[in-house]
């Protein structure tokens, strides 16, 4: 075989596969540009959406009414998964509070408290893993799939870092799946806490009522949790 057969056969192969590009890959959608020109849009603005992902990412793990649907402690991976995308995102040179403010207001956060307290408890949340050791690249990785990382710093080094809920489960089951209310903490200490109720509680349970995460039921069932642990 000739060089200029094998050229002519390389290039029929390469125009074989531009034809024939992998299903979902074109949008013909009526309207939309046409190949050429999205490919052309996807390569200048790659750096744009990488910034955006995390943002996109975490907005759909904290949205209000998604978690409304989860089962009993089925927040508690999603906690995990946001400071994945919020360690990805610090390291890419983005601001994680512009990240969240981005993604609470995509998730579809209106109310200022309520915005608040949500960025508040997940930026500590990253401040807690970052400052037990958690996020190295196997710490990392265990986060990106919502399970627990080892931690490498400190009086619990060699623990996991679970979930803990500030307000417990026990005491006002409707606070289960809010992300304000699920901190990271060492899961022996976790699993040595019990269910009293503490000046920070009820403080966080009057804030959550105000912010509208929370039922006047519940806050009752949180304020008569205090008066018996006070006894």
């Amino acid at each position: 075989m000739s060089y200029r057969s094998l050229f002519v056969l390389v290039l029929a192969g390469q125009l074989v596969a531009l034809a024939d590009p992998p299903a979902g890959y074109y949008d013909t959608t009526p309207g939309k540009p046409d190949a050429k020109l999205r490919v052309a849009r996807s390569a200048m603005s790659a750096p744009r959406m990488a910034a955006a992902e995390p943002a996109a990412i975490i907005s759909e793990l904290i949205n209000p009414a998604k978690l409304a649907t989860l089962g009993e402690r089925r927040a508690n991976p999603r906690v995990q998964k946001c400071v994945y995308w919020l360690s990805t995102a610090r390291a890419a040179n983005q601001d994680p509070t512009k990240t969240l403010d981005t993604a609470i207001a995509r998730a579809g956060y209106i109310n200022a408290p309520a915005v608040r307290l949500t960025r508040d408890a997940l930026l500590r949340n990253l401040d807690i893993a970052t400052k037990l050791g958690c996020l190295d690249a196997g710490g990392l990785a265990e986060m990106r799939h919502g399970k627990a990382p080892t931690i490498h710093k400190g009086p619990y080094r060699g623990d996991q870092l679970s979930v803990d809920h500030i307000i417990p489960r026990a005491v006002c089951p409707e606070l289960d799946n809010v992300i304000a209310n699920l901190e990271l903490m060492p899961l022996r200490m976790n699993e040595s806490k019990n269910a009293k109720v503490g000046e920070r509680q009820l403080s966080l349970a009057k804030k959550f009522r105000a912010a509208g995460l929370l039922t006047p039921d519940g806050l009752q069932q949180v304020q008569i949790a205090a008066l018996r642990s006070s006894r």
